[in-house]
C-alpha cells in the first residue's frame, strides 16, 4: 500500500498538477494540506473521476485538509477537528479509517513570527496533537500521521540551518515536540529509510531555491509502533516541484507491506 502526503498550496489553482501527479504516482491513500478553498469549492467531482473517494474540510482563503483513498477502499471519517479547543476554527486536522488504519492528516500551524501569538497557538496546537497521538499509541492501533508539520526536525533537514535559528519552524520547542513523538514510538518513515541523505520536501519560490536545492524537510509520515515493521520503501517526488505552476512543496510517500 502506498501512502502519500502533499501540501498542494491551493487545490483549485493547482488542480492540473495534482491530477497529473495522482495519475503518475498512483498512491492508495493521500493526505492533502493547504487547500485554500471553502468547503463548497472543493473539486470533489474531479477527484472522484481520478479514482478516489475523498473527505475534506475547507476554509476560505487559508488552510484546509483532505484525505483521499482509492475507490477499492472504504473511507470512514472519525473526526475533523483536533480535540482540546472548541474555539479553534482553523481547518488543520482530519482523521479517518481506511483499510483498517487510522489516517491522521494535519496541517500544523506555521507559528511565525516568533515570538508572538501565532507561535503560542502553534505550541498549544502541538500539545493537543500529542495528546491525541498518545491515545492512538495506548490503543495499539495501526495509525499514520501524515501532513505538513511545519517542523524542521534537525539541522540535517535544512539548507544552512544557521539562518533558521529564530524561525518558528526550527525553534527548539517544536523540534523537541517532534523528537518526543519519536521517543514515544512513532517512526519518522523517510528518515528511517534514508538516515544519511539530505532530503527536502519544500523549496521557496524565491532565490531559485529549487534550482539550488536549498530546501527544508517539513512534510512527514509517522508510523505508529503497530505499523513500523511494515515499512519498506518511500521517497520524495522532487520533480513535481519543478512542474509549471506547482506547489512549493513536493509529494512525499511511503509503501507498506500488505
Amino acid at each position: 500500500m502506498k501512502i502519500a502526503t502533499y501540501n498542494v498550496n491551493g487545490i483549485n489553482a493547482r488542480l492540473p498538477v495534482l491530477l497529473k501527479w495522482l495519475q503518475e504516482a498512483d498512491p492508495d491513500i493521500v493526505g492533502l494540506q493547504e487547500l485554500k478553498a471553502p468547503q463548497e469549492r472543493f473539486p470533489e467531482a474531479e477527484i472522484h473521476d481520478a479514482g478516489y473517494h475523498v473527505i475534506w474540510k475547507g476554509q476560505k482563503s487559508w488552510n484546509g485538509v483532505a484525505i483521499l483513498a482509492k475507490k477499492k477502499y472504504e473511507i470512514t471519517e472519525v473526526q475533523r477537528e483536533l480535540p482540546g479547543d472548541e474555539e479553534d476554527i482553523q481547518s488543520r486536522y482530519i482523521e479517518a479509517i481506511v483499510n483498517q488504519m487510522v489516517i491522521c492528516c494535519l496541517y500544523l500551524p506555521n507559528g511565525n513570527p516568533y515570538p508572538g501569538l501565532k507561535f503560542d497557538y502553534k505550541l498549544n496546537w502541538l500539545k493537543r496533537f500529542i495528546e491525541r497521538t498518545d491515545e492512538l499509541v495506548k490503543m495499539d492501533l495501526p495509525a499514520v500521521l501524515i501532513g505538513d508539520f511545519n517542523i524542521i526536525p534537525t539541522p540535517f533537514d535544512v539548507h544552512k540551518p544557521e539562518r533558521w535559528e529564530n524561525d518558528a519552524l526550527f525553534r527548539p520547542e517544536v523540534r523537541k515536540a517532534f523528537a518526543d513523538l519519536l521517543k514515544k514510538g512513532w517512526t519518522d518513515s523517510i528518515r528511517t529509510l534514508f538516515p544519511e541523505e539530505k532530503i527536502y520536501t519544500f523549496w521557496d519560490y524565491l532565490y531559485k531555491s529549487y534550482d539550488r536545492n536549498a530546501g527544508i524537510r517539513l512534510d512527514h509520515l509517522l508510523l505508529s509502533p503497530y505499523l513500523k515493521p511494515r515499512l519498506y520503501s518511500g521517497g520524495v517526488d522532487k520533480h513535481v516541484r519543478g512542474w509549471e505552476k506547482s506547489s512549493d512543496h513536493a509529494p512525499v510517500w511511503i509503501e507498506l507491506k500488505d
